[in-house]
């Protein structure tokens, strides 16, 4: 092909070879892409339903075990006491009036033990549970002092209603004789962990085991260092959708507290972890032994902890309701106002039932079971009751109801009744917030009141005038959040890494797009050498005709490459 004239300019050797390369390592580009496309599903799996449903099973083996056996989250119990500011009005046939005091705080600590693992996909344990005061957080000491019904007073009073007035005035006699009246001043300690009292002492003597409480009456006696029974839950292990369920409390698969089967059910978890993948439309069912039976939660609203996405789950209005307000609640209590539970046959039954005869059993009418001198079992009413013969009572039943603080949401007739009470949502409902993904509490407070029903019982003097309430006795929350070192934790596995992959996902899919197009741009280019030529001048003819017919030689076939573009000053 001869000479190239000295205005023809070709690009440096170099350009071809490396352009030769590129296309030689076409294949090899196409592996790091390829790489990266097929590593997408791994980085969504990191926090996708495969690795949480693995994390959050029980198994000794998942992340999350340890957090399930030991809780890492401070629990606190805070408890507000209504202070009986009017006792002796009261006896006069006056509203009662109460001044909340509180709160006293006591930290929890949770542990479960005796762990057992059996063979239907299930696990059994004990969570052992026990309170220390925190002065710190508490508005007040133990040794602050309280005005509150005196309940065993004002209980058998109760159960004494339809007994010969004979029975009622030794009953008289003997409150006197022992000091009791309707109303006590007891230091905080005292009504929370038990005091010695003379009634309870003959009682237990002469008629043992019709009180659950050996040594010491107390509203939370019999649960300072104890537990709350034997809980066996499926652990997922085999079977995911049933994990955390409850598959039995105590050995039982339902309980035989309330008038109906579906009351008596045992449904949800025992109320420390649910099931992952929650959606608006979930529920957060649970089985309170507190409450003696299930309870669910419905969601409200979605929220932000500690930067964590969370929903909030709070009680429905018909969680307390009665009977002729919400029909499924009838077989927990067809009486009385809505808005309040009767817990007298699970949290002050005895340990031995006695048989009385019948004759002195008030009678059993639905609308008035709780207006008779003692309260049957519930299973026992409709069995026992109709026929001629001894029938199983509870005598030391008594009239205790639970509800929301300050009876929110419940009949206004009962907040109406008592002086110095104003239900609201903002300090008295209860929620629990959680994170949708794992099925994790972020943040709770479960608050519950004990009150008592009370009324004048003719016979007996120490009850005066009493009129027919349901009074106040006290009412605590139990709350708890992850801070600190958990919280951060959670954070970072929940929020921060997770947005990190997702966005690395679409670094990498950009990445692998420009290393896909690549190799095609350079193997189109590796294929073209670029020759540039220009002459300085319009010179004779034969400089054109040398320069167009070199220019022609190259527009051949040649793998040297093409002309692309001629330039003449």
């Amino acid at each position: 092909m001869g000479r190239v004239p000295p205005w023809v300019v070709t690009l440096p050797p170099g350009m071809a070879g490396k352009a030769l390369a590129l296309e030689r390592s076409t294949a090899g580009v196409w592996e790091p892409s390829q790489s990266v496309i097929s590593a997408q599903p791994c980085v969504c799996g990191l926090t996708g339903p495969p690795r949480v449903s693995t994390n959050v099973r029980i198994d000794p083996n998942s992340l999350s075990f340890n957090m399930w056996k030991e809780i890492p989250v401070p629990f606190y119990l805070s408890v507000y006491f209504f202070d009986v500011v009017n006792p002796n009005e009261i006896l006069k046939g006056e509203k009662p009036q109460v001044r909340e005091r509180g709160p006293y705080v006591y930290r929890e600590f949770r542990h479960k033990k005796n762990i057992t693992f059996n063979d239907n996909d299930t696990v059994s344990f004990l969570e052992h549970r026990s309170f220390q005061f925190q002065p710190d957080k508490s508005r007040g000491s133990e040794s602050d002092y309280i005005v509150i019904p005196n309940i065993l007073v004002l209980a058998a009073s109760f159960m004494m209603e339809h007994r010969p007035m004979s029975l009622k005035l030794i009953m008289t006699l003997a409150f006197s004789a022992l000091g009791q009246r309707a109303f006590m001043n007891r230091t905080v300690g005292e009504i929370m962990w038990g005091y010695e009292d003379p009634l309870m002492n003959l009682i237990n003597k002469y008629l043992p085991g019709v009180f659950p409480f050996k040594d010491k009456f107390g509203l939370f006696a019999e649960m300072n260092d104890s537990d709350s029974g034997v809980f066996t839950v499926f652990t997922g292990v085999k079977d995911f959708s049933r994990i955390h369920l409850v598959d039995k409390w105590n050995g039982l698969s339902k309980v035989n507290f309330w008038h109906s089967d579906q009351c008596n059910m045992i449904n949800g978890t025992s109320g420390q972890m649910w099931a992952p993948f929650m959606t608006p439309e979930s529920s957060l069912e649970f089985y309170s032994p507190e409450a003696c039976r299930s309870m669910k939660l419905i969601y409200q609203k979605p929220g932000v902890f500690g930067g964590i996405p969370t929903y909030r789950f709070v009680a429905p209005k018909t969680l307390f309701a009665n009977g002729s307000m919400y029909p499924p609640n009838e077989g927990f209590c067809p009486c009385l106002d809505s808005g309040i539970q009767n817990v007298s046959t699970c949290r002050f039954a005895p340990h031995t039932p006695l048989r009385l005869p019948t004759s002195l059993a008030r009678p059993c009418l639905a609308s008035t079971w709780m207006a008779g001198p003692c309260l049957l079992l519930a299973q026992s009413v409709a069995r026992l009751c109709p026929a001629p013969r001894p029938c199983l009572v509870i005598v030391a039943g008594a009239p205790l109801f639970l509800s929301h603080p300050h009876f929110y949401n419940a009949d206004p007739v009962l907040a109406e009744a008592v002086l110095g009470l104003h239900p609201n949502e903002e300090e008295h409902a209860l929620f629990l917030d959680i994170h949708p993904v794992t099925g994790i509490p972020m943040n709770c407070s479960v608050k519950l009141q004990l009150s008592l029903y009370m009324k004048a019982i003719r016979g007996i003097g120490q009850t005066g005038k009493i009129e027919p309430v349901v009074l106040p006795l006290m009412w605590f929350g139990e709350s708890g959040a992850m801070e600190g070192e958990t919280l951060s934790t959670f954070y970072t596995q929940l929020v921060l890494l997770p947005n990190v992959l997702q966005y690395a996902q679409y670094v990498l899919l950009a990445l692998g797009c420009v290393l896909l197009l690549a190799p095609v741009i350079y193997q189109v280019r590796s294929q073209e050498k670029c020759y540039l030529f220009w002459s300085s001048s319009k010179k004779g003819s034969k400089d054109k005709e040398a320069a167009q017919a070199y220019s022609e030689s190259l527009m051949t076939p040649d793998p040297k490459g093409t002309v692309l573009q001629e330039a003449r000053l």
